[in-house]
C-alpha cells in the first residue's frame, strides 16, 4: 500500500494511504489522545473513521475546541434519530447537522408527537450513550445507496442522494443498529457524549421550501460535560429574558409585518439608537482615515455578472427589469467600490485609499431561517474597502485591528479571533496567498494577539481574520471580518501606477466591523438587556412631578435639558410616583428626575439612576454637566 508523509510537531511520520485516525493515533502524545477528536491534514477535516487519502501538516482538534463541540452535537443528532427510531416504527428521517449551540433532526412523523415524548426520547438515548457504540463509515456506490433507502422507505434520504449529482460514492455512518447518510465527521463514539438536553418542538420545511411537507424538528445541544451543559442552560434562562425580539416590541425599537416578511421597520426610538451607531462609526473612521461612498441600490446584471454573484449567488438575489433590461438589488457594496476606484487612473502614491460605505443590501433568505434582527432580508452593512500596495497588507490589517477593538471596547465587548487559510478550491497564485496569508499572521503576530487557525475556511479569493464577540451572557457572535481579495482586482482590471510606471494590480482589504447594522443593535439589545448606555439610549431622562403643582417646573427642568440636546420626556399624568416610577424602569430610562414640594422650593431636583435608585440631589446645572459628560465621552458616569 502506497505511504503518505504527515508532519506533527514538526516531526515526520510515514503512514499507510488510506489508514485512519484510530489507526495512527499512537504518534500523537499518551496524555492527548483522549482528547482528541478530529485532524486537519493539509487543511482537509479528518474523523477517526475517515480513510486518509494525502499528507501534510497535522492540527489536532480536541476536546475544548469549539470544531470539537459541532463534531459531538452532530453526532448527538445521530444518537436522537437513533432513540426516535427506536420509539416511533413509522417514522422518516429527513436530515440531523449542528447548528449554533447545538443541534437538530427533521422528523416526519406519521401520528405526530409532542414535548411531553421529549424525555422519553432523552431516556433511550442514555442507553445508546452507554452502550459506547462506536461510529463506523462506510460507503457504497450512488445507485446502491439509492437502493438502500428507497428499501427503507425513506424517500427524503432517497431525494438527498438524489440531489447530489457529481457524487458516485455516498458515504455512510453506523453506530449500533443505526444508519445514516452523512459526510461527517463523528466523534469516536457515543460514550463520548457526557451530557446533553433535548430543547423543543418546531415545525420546519422540508428543505425550507414552504411547497414542501411540513416535519418536525427536534432541537437539542450537547457538551462534553455536565457542568458546560448546566452553564448553557442558564444562560438560555437568562437570554429569554433578554431576546431582541421581545425586548425591541416591549422598547418600541422596531417592529416586522406580514407585509414584509424579513424586512424590518425601524420605530422612532430604534432610529435613535441606529443614528447613534452611525454618527460613533463615522467619527472614528473619518480619524481612521476613511472617506466615505454610496453606491446604487440596482445595478445593472452586467456588473453582477463580472463580479461572479451572477453565476454564484444569484438565488439569494432579488431580480428586476428596466427597460426589458435585467438588474438586481444589491447583496453586496463590493462591486460598486469597485467601479468608483476605476472611475480615475491611481498612482501608487494614492494607496491606500480607504473607502467606506454604508450600504443598504437586500438577500433572498428562506422563511425558515428568518430570526428577528439576527436573520433578516434586508440590512444595512458598514462596509470598507481598502485598495493598497502588497507591501502594505500588514500595516492596514493592524489598523483595522485596532479600529475595530476602539469600537467593541466602547460597548465593554471582548473578543476571539480566528484566521481562516486557503481551502481546497480556491483562486489565485501560491505567491499570492502566501503573501496575503503571512499578511494576516504577521500582523496579529505584531499586536500580541491570540488566535485560532481555521484551516480550509477562508473565502475562495483569500484568508481571513473574523471576529467573535462575547457578550455578556458568554455567546460568541462573528461581526467583524477583514478580508483579503485577490479576485475582484482581476474581475474589474484595477490597477494602479507603480514608481518604475508600470500598470500593477492592488490588493483590495473587504472589512466589515459592526457587520450587519440591524444584526450588531440586535446583540446590543440582548448584551445591555434593553438598558442602553446614556449616549444610545431613545429616552435619556424621563421628569416626574409628583403632583400638578409641581408641573410647571418639571415643565421648566424638561425644557432646559431639552435645549442643551438631552433626549428627554416629562410624565405629567395624574398618577401615583410609584406607578409613574416604575414605568420608567420597564422602559429602561437610565435617568428619572423626580420635581415635589422639596424640589420646587431648593431649585434642585431628585435624581434616580434607572436599575440602580437614588443617587441624591442634584441642582439642575450639575446634573446637565454629569449628563452631558456621558453623553459626550459615551461613558457611563458609574
Amino acid at each position: 500500500m502506497p505511504e503518505i508523509e504527515i508532519i506533527y510537531n514538526e516531526k515526520s511520520y510515514k503512514i499507510n494511504e488510506n489508514d485512519r485516525l484510530r489507526d495512527i493515533i499512537d504518534i500523537f502524545p499518551e496524555s492527548l489522545r483522549g482528547d482528541i477528536i478530529a485532524i486537519y491534514i493539509d487543511n482537509i477535516l479528518y474523523d477517526f473513521h475517515t480513510p486518509i487519502r494525502g499528507g501534510g501538516v497535522v492540527n489536532l482538534i480536541k476536546i475544548g475546541d469549539p470544531r470539537a463541540l459541532d463534531i459531538l452535537r452532530h453526532s448527538t443528532s445521530h444518537v436522537m434519530a437513533q432513540a426516535v427510531k427506536r420509539l416511533f416504527k413509522d417514522v422518516k428521517l429527513a436530515i440531523g447537522p449542528s447548528i449554533k449551540d447545538g443541534f437538530y433532526y427533521d422528523f416526519d412523523f406519521s401520528d405526530g408527537i409532542s414535548a411531553d415524548d421529549l424525555p422519553k426520547i432523552e431516556e433511550e438515548m442514555k442507553k445508546i450513550i452507554e452502550e459506547d457504540q462506536p461510529f463506523e463509515r462506510f460507503t457504497k456506490p450512488r445507485d446502491e445507496a439509492i437502493k438502500y433507502f428507497e428499501e427503507l422507505g425513506e424517500v427524503y434520504k432517497v431525494e438527498l442522494i438524489e440531489s447530489l449529482e457529481k457524487e458516485e460514492e455516498i458515504s455512510f455512518y453506523r453506530n449500533g443498529d443505526f444508519v445514516d447518510l452523512c459526510r461527517g465527521p463523528h466523534i469516536p463514539s457515543t460514550g463520548y457524549i457526557k451530557a446533553f438536553k433535548l430543547l423543543n418542538l418546531a415545525g420546519a420545511y422540508w428543505r425550507g421550501d414552504e411547497r414542501n411537507p411540513m416535519l418536525t424538528r427536534i432541537y437539542g445541544t450537547s457538551f462534553f460535560s455536565k457542568a458546560d451543559l448546566e452553564k448553557y442552560l442558564n444562560m438560555i434562562e437568562e437570554a429569554k429574558k433578554r431576546d431582541h425580539r421581545k425586548l425591541g416590541k416591549e422598547l418600541e425599537l422596531f417592529s416586522f409585518h406580514e407585509e414584509g416578511p424579513g424586512f424590518p421597520f425601524w420605530l422612532p426610538n430604534g432610529m435613535v439608537i441606529k443614528n447613534n451607531l452611525l454618527d460613533f462609526w463615522r467619527e472614528e473612521h473619518r480619524k481612521a482615515g476613511y472617506v466615505e461612498v454610496q453606491t446604487p441600490i440596482l445595478l445593472k446584471k452586467d456588473l453582477w455578472v463580472r463580479s461572479g454573484h451572477w453565476d454564484n449567488y444569484r438565488e439569494n438575489m432579488y431580480l428586476t427589469e428596466i427597460d426589458d433590461y435585467p438588474f438586481a438589488i444589491k447583496p453586496m457594496n463590493c462591486p460598486g467600490g469597485m467601479l468608483i476606484y476605476k472611475e480615475k487612473i491611481h498612482s501608487y502614491r494614492d494607496l491606500p485609499m480607504r473607502v467606506a460605505e454604508i450600504g443598504h443590501v437586500h438577500r433572498h433568505e428562506k422563511s425558515g431561517v428568518l430570526q428577528g434582527l439576527f436573520r433578516v432580508r434586508s440590512f444595512t452593512q458598514d462596509d470598507a474597502h481598502i485598495f493598497m500596495l502588497p507591501t502594505q497588507i500588514e500595516e492596514e490589517i493592524i489598523g483595522v485591528i485596532e479600529l475595530t477593538e476602539r469600537i467593541y471596547s466602547k460597548f465593554g465587548f471582548t473578543y476571539t479571533l480566528e484566521l481562516s487559510t486557503r481551502p481546497e478550491k480556491s483562486i489565485g497564485t501560491d505567491e499570492q496567498w502566501e503573501i496575503a496569508t503571512s499578511g494576516l499572521e504577521n500582523a496579529l503576530k505584531r499586536l500580541n494577539k491570540e488566535y485560532t487557525v481555521n484551516p480550509g475556511e477562508g473565502a475562495f479569493y483569500g484568508p481571513k481574520i473574523d471576529f467573535h464577540l462575547e457578550d455578556c451572557l458568554g455567546r460568541l457572535h462573528q461581526c467583524a471580518t477583514i478580508q483579503v481579495d485577490m479576485s475582484l482586482p482581476e474581475r474589474f482590471d484595477l490597477t494602479y501606477v507603480d514608481k518604475d510606471g508600470t500598470e500593477k494590480r492592488p490588493v483590495v482589504i473587504h472589512r466589515a466591523i459592526l457587520g450587519s447594522l440591524e444584526r450588531f443593535i440586535g446583540i446590543l439589545i440582548e448584551h445591555y438587556g434593553g438598558r442602553f448606555p446614556v449616549w444610545l439610549s431613545p429616552v435619556q431622562v424621563i421628569v416626574l412631578p409628583i403632583a400638578d403643582r409641581h408641573v410647571d417646573r418639571a415643565s421648566e427642568i424638561a425644557k432646559a435639558l431639552f435645549e442643551s440636546g438631552v433626549r428627554v420626556e416629562i410624565d405629567s399624568r395624574n398618577e401615583k410616583l410609584g406607578y409613574k416610577m416604575r414605568e420608567a424602569e420597564v422602559k429602561k430610562i437610565p435617568y428619572i428626575l423626580i420635581v415635589g414640594d422639596k424640589e420646587v422650593e431648593s431649585g434642585r431636583v431628585s435624581v434616580r439612576r434607572g436599575g440602580k435608585g437614588d443617587i441624591g440631589s442634584f441642582s439642575v446645572k450639575d446634573f446637565l454637566e454629569r449628563i452631558g459628560e456621558e453623553i459626550s465621552s459615551r461613558n457611563d458616569a458609574e
